[in-house]
């Protein structure tokens, strides 16, 4: 089930399963607003870095079989933010489109592409030393991000350069994804599409 309003780069998606519902909201051009809540703390807290740095209002309500562990959760919220972010988008193509940035937290750095070319495909080049931080599975963290650059149609590049602690390597990695799909999808001043196909 999904929602847009015209005119606006806004989309909302429900979305339930046998294992998780996930509903979440978004607004482009509003940056001010997160309201985020997995059940996940540490996934929150990425979840809002992600949000603040890209600044646009981001609503996400999750609940799943945690009881199990962390994997149908994490990766349907990203399926799901992926699909608001191709609604929110098709309100206006006239997108930059590319975008790119290198991230530090304390001793990690961070290499972050885009194209929201309209083709799904994630590279992935991080280590992590830890299985969990918090109650987060790093595995999970690799998951999340495929789906959501597969969902949103997005070339996503994201490579590890330095760094030891996971917790800094991790809230890199969101906060550097964050402040590229704000770049990536400012409106630009040529209109239409851009592509020259004229169409993704």
């Amino acid at each position: 089930m999904s929602k847009t309003t015209a005119g606006v780069r806004y989309a909302e998606i429900y979305r339930e399963t046998e294992e998780t519902k996930i509903q979440v909201v978004l607004d482009l051009d509003e940056g001010s607003r997160r309201d985020i809540s997995t059940g996940i703390g540490f996934f929150d807290h990425m979840l809002e870095q992600l949000a603040f740095h890209g600044q646009f209002n981001l609503g996400i309500k999750a609940d799943g079989d945690l009881h199990v562990d962390d994997h149908h959760l994490v990766e349907d919220v990203g399926i799901v933010l992926g699909q608001v972010f191709v609604q929110a988008v098709d309100a206006d193509r006239s997108i930059t489109r590319f975008a790119s940035n290198h991230t530090v937290m304390d001793e990690a750095l961070v290499l972050i592409a885009i194209d929201m070319g309209g083709r799904g495909i994630l590279a992935w080049d991080v280590d992590f030393h830890r299985h969990k931080i918090g109650e987060l599975s790093t595995e999970a963290i690799h998951e999340f991000f495929h789906s959501f650059a597969v969902h949103a149609k997005m070339g996503l590049h994201i490579r590890k350069i330095a760094g030891k602690n996971d917790h800094h390597i991790c809230e890199a990695i969101f906060k550097g994804v964050g402040m590229a799909l704000k770049d990536a999808t400012r409106t630009d001043e040529r209109k239409g599409v851009p592509s020259t196909k004229g169409k993704f």
